[in-house]
């Protein structure tokens, strides 16, 4: 629970901290112009290349820079909404494989032992991501606010049927979903896949429930339909890494037999 927890909070300071940034970067912007006018209008040549001097190496222009490119990724994303959640999650996913394959290298009992990176794991879990995990959530989410259209009251019946319907049967049918797609991608058989499912499917969805209900009710409830895909992508990072080491816990077992 206070791993959830944690999770939960990083992920909506994320969110918060880039909605900040873009509500801010317009004030920065006209401070920045304004130094610099009143810089031009000034009699005394120094102080207009001072002030100058000043602005290029102000930290705000860091802050405005990172402002710029976050309205130019919504700006995308309005545009072309599939593709860049596409995109977006097959960076994110393929990173939390990354961070998974760390992961198991730093809790091998044998410190001395090498292990190389998976690429082609990697390439699995990033594939995942732009081909499945992104269309199904883009229009999963279309459908379930087409027929449940969001309230201006958060904590609305509306909501909580929102979140039971995403967790109680959306999930358990993406999670089966999941097994298949990266076991069939790895190279495994059908009967492979449903001996892993028989396996790991109860542990799996536990977890997932312990992650997901409490991240989809924030989701729901208080991230603007233009902050959603953001939140569930970061969320959706930590839940990768579990995905990654769940998913390939026996690989080194079978390429040692």
């Amino acid at each position: 629970m206070v791993l959830t927890t944690a999770i939960l909070v990083v992920s909506f300071a994320s969110v918060t901290v880039a909605f900040s940034a873009q509500s801010s970067s317009f004030v920065n912007s006209r401070s920045i112009y304004k130094s610099h006018t009143q810089g031009l209008t000034s009699t005394q040549p120094r102080r207009i290349s001072h002030t100058v001097e000043r602005s290029m190496v102000d930290p705000n222009m860091i802050g405005t820079s990172l402002s710029d490119a976050w309205t130019s990724y919504n700006v995308a994303l309005e545009q072309s909404p599939l593709l860049v959640k596409s995109v977006t999650a097959g960076v994110i996913l393929g990173c939390a494989d990354f961070t998974g394959q760390a992961l198991e290298r730093s809790m091998k009992d044998d410190p001395s032992e090498e292990s190389s990176v998976d690429w082609g794991r990697a390439l699995r879990f990033a594939i995942f991501g732009f081909v499945l995990q992104a269309p199904w959530n883009h229009f999963y989410y279309l459908a379930l606010d087409g027929a449940l259209p969001p309230t201006e009251d958060p904590l609305s019946a509306t909501t909580g049927i929102k979140v039971a319907i995403d967790q109680f049967v959306q999930a358990p049918i993406f999670t089966v979903l999941i097994f298949y797609f990266l076991g069939l991608l790895e190279g495994k058989t059908m009967d492979d896949v449903k001996d892993q499912l028989d396996d790991d499917y109860k542990d799996t969805m536990l977890a997932n429930w312990k992650l997901w209900v409490p991240a989809t009710a924030v989701n729901i409830a208080f991230c603007p339909p233009l902050l959603r895909v953001l939140f569930l992508n970061v969320v959706f990072f930590f839940w990768s890494i579990f995905l990654s080491l769940k998913l390939n816990k026996n690989s080194d077992v079978e390429v040692d037999k």
